[in-house]
């Protein structure tokens, strides 16, 4: 069995203290893939469209509700709607975050949000999971998916006008609660969608937040920063949980249970990072969806009126685990 792939430099080390030999004109990446040992717990928050944004907000303020802070890991890697939950909550609390979600006036069900912050029927949604799945169906292996997923977004980019880059970054900055890097280690993943390479970025990369966010949650058009164009970081992994190695406690919230719509040998599911994780020593506890809750994901997963839903369905699986969870993480 492969695993997913470390991910490749633009320049020195993400960890590296800030102008300590990097180029601040080159967004970069992890030189060798995880990140070496900081600390003692990790937070992975994996991707899941807007209901699993709204699920991991629920999620964590359950937790919260159970006596179980996990805002106060040492790490917390995000990837697509989990690279946004992860900006929110290093920027706001659980609970604030939650009644904004449960606040929101519902909209119409067959309009979820699309990439460029605009309202679409379920259609153009559907459509994109059959483009990506012929993708994926016609890879070799999980390298030439991502440079595959790269070419079809920059033909993409290419054909258009380029204002929808102006109007997804507007829509991702809307979202953050603090448009900065937080203090602690906050890694947000994306791929280079010129040479199919993943990438993270965190506070030393020269890349702001907002930027970072909008790479990692890019799953239709590219995202621009400076001269190089990148897509979802759940194109090499749903969760890139693997990123934790080295940290002795890893919790990882996956809002898609695990799955992954690539094939199994690819090493890129959950379960495949899990093992590398306990192979070199961590302690790994995962939180997925109740049985029942499918619904809230997968093709409806950009329909912004299952979000209420999602996140109560989450903060009841946050609270319910809290206690369980909680020798584990501290």
């Amino acid at each position: 069995m492969e695993t997913a792939p470390p991910l490749t430099p633009h320049g020195t080390s993400a960890t590296a203290p800030d102008g300590a030999g990097t180029d601040r004109d080159q967004p970069r990446a992890d030189a060798t893939g995880p990140a070496p040992v900081a600390g003692e717990r990790a937070l992975v928050l994996g991707g899941g469209g807007s209901t699993g944004n709204a699920w991991l907000i629920g999620v964590v303020a359950g937790l919260l509700d159970g006596g179980l802070d996990v805002t106060e890991a040492d790490l917390v890697i995000g990837t697509s709607a989990g690279a946004t939950a992860a900006a929110q909550l290093t920027g706001a609390s659980p609970h604030d975050l939650l009644a904004a979600v449960l606040a929101a006036a519902p909209p119409p069900r067959s309009r979820p949000v699309g990439s460029d912050g605009g309202r679409v029927p379920v259609g153009p949604v559907a459509d994109h999971l059959e483009r990506t799945s012929r993708i994926i169906a016609a890879a070799e292996d999980a390298a030439d998916m991502r440079r595959r997923m790269g070419a079809a977004a920059l033909e993409t980019d290419a054909a258009s006008d380029g204002s929808g880059r102006a109007r997804w970054r507007a829509t991702v900055a809307a979202r953050l609660p603090v448009r900065r890097w937080p203090g602690r280690a906050l890694l947000i993943t994306a791929v280079d969608a010129h040479t199919g390479e993943p990438v993270v970025f965190d506070r030393h990369s020269g890349v702001d937040l907002v930027d970072a966010v909008a790479a990692s949650t890019a799953g239709g058009p590219p995202h621009g920063i400076g001269d190089r164009r990148y897509i979802d970081g759940g194109y090499r992994s749903v969760e890139n949980a693997d990123l934790a190695a080295g940290y002795r406690r890893v919790l990882v919230l996956s809002p898609l249970g695990g799955r992954s719509r690539h094939p199994r040998q690819w090493g890129t599911h959950l379960a495949a990072q899990v093992d590398v994780l306990r192979a070199r020593g961590s302690r790994v506890e995962t939180i997925v969806p109740e049985v029942g809750s499918e619904h809230l994901f997968g093709a409806r997963a950009m329909d912004l009126s299952l979000r209420p839903p999602a996140a109560r369905a989450g903060h009841a699986r946050g609270r319910a685990l809290a206690g369980r969870l909680t020798a584990f993480w501290r």
